[in-house]
């Protein structure tokens, strides 16, 4: 956990954004034994993170707790920022993430029209469930014009539209929206999942597998380096290393729900000081993520939602299920 306040500034940049594009997949570079270790490690801080959740029934920083009242806007603050977001990549002619600008002729116009549509609508507050249906609708076309890698890489931006499927704005009190407990925690569910896929997903396709790309970026921003910055000369490979199993483990607690107030505090300080060196770019291509942390914060603020946001799926429970279900079929 030391390592969280020194190596952020790094972890949360797109380098796609930034640099040019390196194919991912030098295992070779992850399967040696700093990657492995640090690897090991950030699964065992995940999980016990977690444990050390499960001891704590309320929301762990109270100062907090005043944020709980926003709680009914959340999905139309959502759907704010992912139309915001939408839109302003369409002005810029990129397509769901700024690193896919390459869009040419009238299928990419068409294309970058139908994200600006979707932008305004989302904004508009008008039947968002739908729109968050034809915003999931766009993966097929974000995989055939930018890859496989891609949708995982924006996992962040189906996990907005997901939760506006499951927990779409109200149509009175200005979108107001008062989920069942049951339909709030699948919702939170899919928000933190879609966001904590993109970060591994990254973990490993800009930094852990693809130690040339990390390495450009490093030459491009020198700065990023905040251990060299202090004093600290680190080799590049093994800051690299430290950078991508941060990521990880920022992923990895995201999923897990565990202390959401604490975990998106600590990870809005690298999300925000990025800002200072990417500007436009890195505020457009994170607006779905600072939704997300607000929800996640809000959520978890409130004594009556905060079991929602670290809920997951008991595999026990489901078994239960279907036995009765196959018991009541069989009687």
């Amino acid at each position: 956990m030391s390592l969280l306040p020194a190596a952020v500034p790094v972890i949360t940049q797109h380098e796609r954004w930034f640099v040019e594009s390196h194919d991912a997949g030098d295992w070779s570079f992850f399967l040696s034994p700093l990657p492995l270790v640090l690897t090991a490690a950030v699964v065992v801080v995940a999980v016990a993170w977690r444990l050390v959740s499960l001891r704590v029934d309320r929301p762990e920083l109270g100062v907090l707790h005043p944020l709980g009242r926003l709680g009914p806007w959340v999905p139309r603050l959502l759907g704010i920022h992912l139309g915001v977001a939408l839109l302003a990549l369409a002005a810029t002619g990129a397509f769901v993430t700024p690193s896919n600008d390459h869009l040419h002729g009238a299928a990419g116009g068409s294309l970058l029209l139908v994200e600006a549509a979707l932008g305004i609508w989302l904004i508009s507050g008008y039947q968002v469930r739908h729109a968050a249906l034809v915003v999931l609708g766009l993966g097929p076309a974000l995989g055939f014009v930018a890859g496989f890698t891609a949708l995982g890489e924006c996992a962040n931006l189906a996990a907005v539209a997901a939760f506006l499927v499951v927990v779409p704005p109200g149509r009175d009190e200005y979108g107001a929206a008062r989920p069942s407990a049951a339909r709030l925690r699948l919702g939170l569910l899919l928000l933190r999942v879609g966001v904590g896929t993109a970060l591994i997903v990254l973990a490993f396709t800009e930094k852990l597998t693809n130690p040339a790309m990390a390495l450009d970026t490093l030459d491009h921003y020198p700065s990023l380096d905040v251990f060299g910055l202090v004093g600290i000369h680190l080799a590049p490979e093994t800051f690299i290393v430290i950078a991508g199993a941060t990521e990880l483990l920022f992923g990895l607690l995201i999923i897990s729900g565990a202390l959401p107030q604490v975990a998106v505090l600590v990870a809005m300080v690298p999300f925000n000081a990025t800002l200072l060196l990417f500007g436009q770019p890195e505020l457009v291509g994170h607006l779905p993520v600072y939704g997300v942390f607000l929800a996640l914060l809000v959520y978890g603020s409130d004594v009556s939602t905060a079991p929602s946001v670290r809920w997951l799926p008991s595999l026990r429970r489901s078994h239960t299920v279907h036995a009765q279900q196959a018991a009541g079929n069989l009687a």
